[in-house]
Order: C-alpha cells, then sequence, then structure tokens
C-alpha cells in the first residue's frame, strides 16, 4: 500500500484514494464531497466510460431507436438534430440503458447475443477506464493544480480482477498509485439494496462466467426460452446472486490490496477532516 500508517496517510501533501464497493453505499457520497472542498480532483470511473469509451455506442443506440421514426430519421440523415448522451457524475443512466437487459424484446429486453455484445464493450471500457487513473492523477495535479485526488470506481471493478493473483494486472496498477478503499456493508445494507433494487431494477455489468452460469440456472430453474424471460424479473433474480458473488472478491481485494472501511462510519463522514479520519483509524485497524 502507499500509506502503510496513519501518520504517513495524515502527513501526506498529496492523498490518494480509491473508493469500491456495491453501488449505493457510499463512493459517489463521498467523492462528490471531497470535490466540493475544492482540494479534491474526482475521477469517476463510469463517467469516463460513458463519455470517452462508450459514448459513440451509446449515442449511435439512439440514433437507431431515431431512425425508426420517419420524421426524426429526415432530420438525422440531413444533419438537421443532434443526438448524444447527457452524461453526469450524479446521472449515468444513458450507460445502464444502453448495457440493458436480456429476454423477450416486447418487454424492452435484448437477444442474448446482442445483450452479451455490449457486456463486452462495457468490461474493455472499464478496464480500460481503471488504467486511466495514473494519467488522471498527473492531469490532476499537473494541469488543475489539486493535492488531492479520489477515485470513485463502479460496482463491477471486482468481476474484473483476479483475487488470487498477486500480480492481477488491474490491481496491482492501482495499488501503486493509490490507497484501496473498500466500503463494507452490514447484512441490513444488502437487505435494502435488494429492496431498492426491486424497486427499481437497473442493469449491471458481470464477469462473463457468472452472467452465463447464472442465465443458464435462471433457464433451467423457470423452465424458460431466452426469447421469453421477462427482463426485470431475470436481473432482479441475478442481483442477489450478484451480491453473494461480488462480497468475498472485495474483501479479497481489500485484504490483499488495501483496507477496508465500514459503511456505519461513512455514513457519519460529513467533512474532508472527517475522511482524513476514517481512513487514518482503517489504516491503523490494518496494522
Amino acid at each position: 500500500m502507499i500509506y502503510t500508517s496513519a501518520s504517513q496517510w495524515r502527513e501526506a501533501p498529496k492523498k490518494r484514494v480509491l473508493l469500491f464497493a456495491m453501488s449505493g453505499l457510499g463512493k459517489t457520497y463521498l467523492s462528490s464531497m471531497l470535490r466540493g472542498t475544492g482540494d479534491w480532483f474526482h475521477y469517476s470511473i463510469d463517467y469516463r466510460i460513458g463519455t470517452r469509451y462508450m459514448g459513440e455506442h451509446i449515442a449511435d443506440n439512439a440514433k437507431r431507436e431515431a431512425m425508426k421514426i420517419p420524421f426524426l430519421r429526415d432530420l438525422l440523415r440531413s444533419d438537421s438534430i443532434y443526438i448524444g448522451s447527457n452524461i453526469s457524475f450524479n446521472d449515468l443512466k444513458p450507460i445502464s440503458s444502453y448495457l440493458g437487459k436480456p429476454g423477450d424484446v416486447t418487454k424492452g429486453g435484448l437477444p442474448w447475443d446482442e445483450y452479451t455484445r455490449r457486456q463486452d464493450q462495457f468490461q474493455a471500457a472499464e478496464i480500460a477506464a481503471l488504467h486511466d487513473t495514473g494519467h488522471f492523477i498527473e492531469r490532476s495535479y499537473d494541469l488543475y493544480q489539486y493535492p488531492h485526488f479520489v477515485c470513485d470506481t463502479g460496482g463491477s471493478i471486482c468481476e474484473w480482477v483476479d483475487v488470487n493473483d498477486p500480480d492481477d494486472p488491474i490491481m496491482t496498477d492501482l495499488a501503486s498509485r493509490t490507497l484501496m478503499v473498500w466500503i463494507e456493508g452490514t447484512d441490513a445494507h444488502t437487505a435494502e439494496l435488494v429492496r431498492r433494487f426491486d424497486r427499481e431494477p437497473k442493469p449491471m455489468s458481470y464477469d462473463p462466467v457468472f452472467l452465463l452460469d447464472t442465465w443458464s440456472a435462471y433457464l433451467t430453474e423457470f423452465n424458460a426460452a431466452p426469447d421469453k424471460v421477462d427482463p426485470d424479473d431475470f436481473i432482479r433474480w441475478a442481483f442477489t446472486k450478484a451480491l453473494a458473488h461480488r462480497q468475498p472478491r472485495y474483501k479479497a481485494m481489500a485484504d490483499r490490496w488495501g483496507i477496508t472501511v465500514p459503511q456505519d462510519c461513512v455514513a457519519q463522514v460529513k467533512d474532508a477532516e472527517g475522511f482524513v479520519n476514517m481512513i487514518a483509524d482503517a489504516l491503523e485497524m490494518r496494522g
């Protein structure tokens, strides 16, 4: 780790942190709070994915839908209108809308082959965006003179990491540049995430092996044909399995390459000083 003690962390003139956890546990809350102080550069992995690596895919998909409407088709073909995605740190819906859900197309689903093609695109984009972290650390200081840096990762970071490989290329790169911080939720937090997801199921990105196994298990359990699957029903069913799949991966990442902070502590952080103290306490706990 780039900081091995609380004192080293507190005294560092340039603090570099990467947050990882399931969505909804406070990564963006902390990152936005730190950005608001004026001393921290906020690098959002999902924002980078949507603007740098998948922006064209997202816009082309919107144009493809618009081309189905004669009035819009004529305007598009004559370059009379512009269609693009309006992604922000707090609104990443264009990415999730593009990822979509597999199943019955009459219910808003995607054919399996198209769905997995988009999953593969997202995997490549997220890995590239993660490796861009070093570039943005340098850019944030050299160009903007921010002394501190926080990387806000997506929940799927653990899907692309081999937690059993101490030389995993993603983690060795990130851990050499940032302090890796896992926000650990409790069973109560997990139950709330499930309830929230059940109310508004959103597309996610998964490790290809896990995704195929989960899809096959769903088809078998419910005796469903792939093109008749209710898309929302499948991703709701898969979500709890994804939580169980990701939890040990997050823990292994923190145990090998970083530190752990409880989500209850995150909820109590109100300013940069509180954040620095929380990280210092976690470093002391790790020893």
